[in-house]
């Protein structure tokens, strides 16, 4: 076990997910080696390049004044592009269960055609990994989609063989392999997943006193279960790591972070931090019928009801944040984060050389624009890097997939590998006994998950980028409680105002810490909706950091002019580097 804080959580360097016949495992160090020098203590060269191949190979033109920039930004391109033919593609290994399992319960295969039960048609699976090998365009056209005249579409999967001319190519990205369907692993996730359903409309004020009690009744069973990874204190979850990501700092404070809560302007335009949410206890596809159609892609598919409009407290609150947003939202929201920091006039990172400049200021480079729209940049090949992993490496289930081989295993309408922790686990209980005996998860959103596999997480991978983006941004030890109005604050029990959080840790959140944790809200958001594992989340941080660091690096040698010398980065487990 490592320590970080009060905070206790077996990593992927002592725990390892199996693969049969095979073990393989990736220590955090491991994976930002892949990335060339982003594991050195220093990756930046403040020197512009001297001609040398470039001389050779460099395009034959008229000479002028401008051929030796010329030659030197060509110089540049050319060095860029030998380090990342220089970086070794690892493997990329999948948990297995694709060739384990001949039926492919373990797989993700929503959309196509499902018999009674959900179990894919053996045929339009195996068209679809034909299309996954050959990937064309042409292949994926010919799986056959089960949603008749008007199917829901497969969300994109070539974006995982696109080309980056920036930072490390997506398919030398690898991430471990997702948990195989039958293991305890998944089953721990599952239990955490289905008591995230059952706590969706619980004020986060109230986790560990709700009327009801099943925020307790959650952190005991998660504390008894010896696959769970999630976050602890003195090996016990707590109400305060319930349901919280696996950052230092996210379990410090309250649980939604500040940037989804402090108002700011976006120019004339005033954002009050509220939003319009969903009718609390209606949740979807909890009857065979719906689930099946889902499964199948069989649209069109309900809407969501619209209820108050408050501030965010409450897990079915943040669930409509990553709903509503085409993926663009998330964007937003670091892109919203960095207006409030920068309008806040906060502490720049050490590393940004327009610290030490006494009548110069960062505009183009090191300031505003620069990092707002390298949050963009980040996020695209992230989100390259989590296609890939998705269609072309993992192809992992959904929970709401694997809630119909709970469902169906426990209604004994079929018999599947699935571990006890789940089958005998109290949240279990819980939902068929408020469900009229249907064991599915029940889902935040009407279409469930969207039309893509599980693992990594889109959403946290592309949150990953964008809060590494803001970490280069900013300084990050400063205390939150020192900037703008000095004051930490959460939403009031009713949700409709904002009241002072006065937690005894309220000194100890700093800016960083938040950056993680509007990256863990959002990650974690998509857990809450039901369409997403603990695993998808932490990997998807991860990998969409190590997406970020690597333009970082790229960008390390662009500069001229400046005594740049690497930005200060703590990682998302801790890690120290400059870049």
């Amino acid at each position: 076990m490592e320590s970080r804080g009060n905070i206790e959580k077996t990593t992927a360097d002592t725990a390892r997910c199996r693969v049969p016949e095979q073990e393989y495992s990736t220590s955090r160090r491991e994976f930002f080696a892949r990335i060339p020098g982003v594991a050195a203590v220093t990756l930046a060269s403040a020197a512009v390049p001297v001609i040398s191949t470039a001389e050779a190979s460099f395009p034959k033109g008229s000479r002028g004044a401008g051929d030796q920039r010329a030659a030197d930004s060509f110089q540049i391109r050319l060095d860029a592009a030998q380090q990342e033919a220089e970086v070794a593609t690892p493997p990329q290994i999948a948990n297995g269960d694709e060739q384990k399992y001949p039926n492919f319960i373990g797989n993700y295969h929503k959309g196509l055609p499902h018999n009674a039960i959900g179990e894919v048609v053996p045929a339009a699976y195996q068209a679809f990994l034909n299309a996954v090998h050959q990937g064309t365009s042409n292949a994926f056209e010919n799986v056959p989609l089960g949603g008749g005249k008007n199917p829901v579409k497969l969300v994109n999967p070539l974006a995982g063989q696109a080309f980056d001319l920036e930072g490390t190519d997506s398919h030398k990205l690898a991430i471990d392999p997702f948990p195989s369907v039958g293991s305890q692993d998944l089953a721990d996730q599952a239990v955490e997943l289905y008591w995230m359903a059952l706590c969706r409309d619980v004020n986060f004020l109230d986790y560990g006193s709700d009327k009801l009690g099943l925020t307790k009744a959650a952190a005991a069973e998660l504390s008894s279960l010896k696959g769970f990874e999630g976050p602890r204190v003195s090996r016990a979850v707590t109400p305060q790591t319930l349901f919280r990501g696996f950052t230092a700092g996210d379990a410090i404070g309250p649980y939604v972070s500040q940037f989804l809560l402090k108002p700011f302007a976006y120019g004339p335009y005033a954002m009050t931090g509220t939003m319009g949410m969903y009718t609390p206890q209606l949740d979807y596809m909890t009857d065979i019928a719906s689930w099946l159609a889902v499964q199948n892609g069989q649209g069109p598919f309900g809407q969501n009801v619209f209820g108050a409009t408050r501030y965010t407290c409450t897990g079915r609150d943040l669930c409509v944040y990553v709903h509503s947003d085409p993926n663009a939202g998330l964007l937003i929201s670091f892109y919203n984060a960095g207006i409030w920091l920068f309008e806040q006039n906060a502490p720049l990172n050490p590393g940004n050389p327009y610290t030490k400049y006494t009548k110069q200021a960062g505009f183009a480079t090191f300031g505003v624009p620069h990092f707002l729209c390298l949050l963009g940049e980040a996020k695209q090949r992230a989100c390259k890097a989590a296609w890939y992993s998705k269609w072309f490496v993992h192809r992992a289930l959904r929970p709401e997939a694997y809630g119909g081989l709970v469902h169906m295993t426990a209604t004994k309408k079929a018999q599947y590998p699935i571990h006890n922790d789940i089958l005998k686990s109290a949240a279990l209980a819980a939902t068929a006994s408020s469900n009229n005996g249907i064991f599915l998860l029940p889902q935040a959103f009407p279409e469930g998950c969207p039309q893509h596999p599980s693992y990594p997480q889109g959403h946290a991978t592309m949150a990953g980028a964008c809060a590494t983006i803001l970490k280069a941004a900013f300084d990050g030890s400063v205390a939150f409680n020192t900037l703008g109005e000095k004051r930490i604050v959460t939403a009031s029990a009713d949700g409709l105002s904002l009241v002072d959080y006065t937690g005894s840790d309220a000194s100890q959140i700093t800016v960083n810490g938040e950056i993680e944790k509007l990256a863990s809200n959002i990650g974690q958001a998509r857990d809450f909706a039901g369409i997403h594992w603990r695993s998808d989340y932490e990997w998807g941080l991860r990998l969409g950091e190590a997406a970020a660091l690597s333009v970082l690096r790229d960008q390390s040698n662009i500069y001229a002019g400046e005594n740049f010398d690497g930005f200060e980065i703590t990682t998302f487990d801790g890690e120290n580097m400059i870049v």
